[in-house]
């Protein structure tokens, strides 16, 4: 009897596993598990543990600009020498963005946490699309599959590809990256990984760099 019933768990169990392969290969064969992951990571973005410290990174430019012997220091000059290929076809350079706050952001869309903060970089845009330049660079192999994805999730965000050799300070080895250039042309933020760019907090950080 025990027997029997150890078979029948057991014929469960392995059941249960080919549905779960066919379900992880179906995924995969459609390029569905990424989004699939992403999604599960945005729970980890609600925590607010993967965003950049905004008021550190302000309190320091606030006390560099104070400093009456010199004139904000310790900030790095962006390189703004990036061509960049619209999803129109048109050829543009970062120089163009120079006066206004830039959103500089890395991604692909084989990338889980670029896809789990995608809605916050939306709704970013959304609220700041005319005050802030977003550039959101794809490292895509083929560009045709960011620009259909832009669509096919409706966020009309302005994507790009790079149609120069990236500059030193912006090679970076992970993505997302997001980089964030002040008004005045200097790099105010590198952040490594996913975050939750709706945050109010970071909002208020970029209105202080116009």
């Amino acid at each position: 009897m025990n027997t029997k019933k150890e078979n029948k768990n057991k014929k469960k169990t392995w059941i249960q596993y080919g549905i779960f392969a066919i379900v992880a290969i179906t995924l995969y064969a459609t390029g569905l598990h990424t989004e699939v992951v992403g999604f599960a990571q945005r729970g980890l973005l609600a925590t607010g543990l993967m965003n950049p410290d905004v008021e550190e990174i302000a309190q320091v430019r606030n006390n560099e600009k104070n400093d009456d012997k010199a004139s904000m220091p310790n900030l790095t000059k962006a390189d703004l020498n990036l061509k960049l290929i619209h999803a129109e076809g048109k050829t543009r350079s970062l120089k163009e963005f120079k006066g206004k706050v830039i959103f500089l952001n890395f991604w692909a869309t084989w990338c889980p946490p670029c896809i789990a903060e995608m809605p916050s970089i939306d709704e970013l845009h959304e609220e700041m699309g005319d005050e802030v330049a977003f550039v959101m660079l794809s490292f895509d192999d083929d560009f045709e599959k960011a620009k259909d994805f832009d669509k096919r999730k409706g966020y009309d965000l302005p994507i790009y590809a790079p149609a120069s050799n990236l500059p030193e300070m912006f090679q970076s080895s992970s993505l997302p990256t997001t980089y964030i250039i002040d008004a005045a042309g200097n790099l105010a933020l590198t952040h490594k990984g996913m975050a939750d760019y709706s945050d109010q907090d970071f909002k208020d950080f970029l209105l202080d760099l116009k």
